[in-house]
């Protein structure tokens, strides 16, 4: 089938949310990461267990935002044309 003049824009826009964002704020976006990783580990070491389950999601939570946003941007740089995938 052929491209439509509709598919050719939702196309660019997608291609503008999936490459531009991570491309043009990678060092914002790895700086949020960091700061996320570095947020878990204080929660867990400032903040007493005996809080319960809440304390261990708090932890559990910016632990796993930081790394899924250090490993998207990683696996962004592994692609063999160093490009986001489309």
């Amino acid at each position: 089938m052929g491209e439509t003049q509709r598919d050719h824009g939702s196309g660019r826009a997608a291609r503008l949310w999936a490459e531009a964002a991570l491309h043009r704020h990678q060092l914002l976006l790895a700086a949020v990461g960091t700061a996320c990783i570095a947020a878990g580990i204080v929660t867990a070491v400032v903040v007493p267990e005996s809080d319960g389950p809440a304390w261990a999601m708090a932890v559990a939570g910016c632990l796993a935002t930081g790394v899924l946003l250090l490993g998207r941007i990683v696996l962004a740089l592994l692609r063999p044309d160093g490009r986001a995938a489309h």
